[in-house]
């Protein structure tokens, strides 16, 4: 159960943040293997001044279309998921959205069954209805 939350720089329109969240979804599916239905994303935008990414020593020159996405995953995955979602998301964001690769940081959460409430104040993974 991905929940993934992009924080970004204002600015892009609807059209924009939507081929955004559909490019991560696809990512998603293509590297997790969840159901198509398992898709939750929120996006969080920010005045220039309101984001600092740095390059971290790698000399990366990020542009103002930088965003940072932060992916919760209720289970560890193998690494090779992680960095084919990496690659993935990097790749079809560029190719789709023009959203150069050095604009863009990727982080995961890692938590477990107990973190995750899908409604009616029940935690389905442990109640099995997940």
């Amino acid at each position: 159960m991905p929940l993934l939350k992009f924080d970004m720089v204002e600015g892009r329109s609807k059209e924009e943040i939507q081929a955004i969240l559909d490019v991560a979804h696809s990512a998603v599916l293509e590297s997790f293997k969840v159901p198509t239905g398992d898709r939750y994303q929120i996006v969080t935008q920010h005045k220039p001044f309101e984001m600092v990414m740095e390059d971290t020593g790698l000399g990366f020159k990020r542009e103002p279309e930088k965003m940072i996405s932060l992916t919760v995953i209720s289970r560890e995955r193998p690494t090779e998921q992680k960095k084919m979602f990496y690659f993935l998301l990097s790749e079809q964001l560029e190719e789709l959205c023009g959203i150069a690769p050095e604009n863009l940081l990727v982080s995961f959460v890692i938590n477990n069954d107990s973190d995750w409430s899908f409604g009616y104040g029940r935690a389905q993974f442990l109640t099995g209805e997940l």
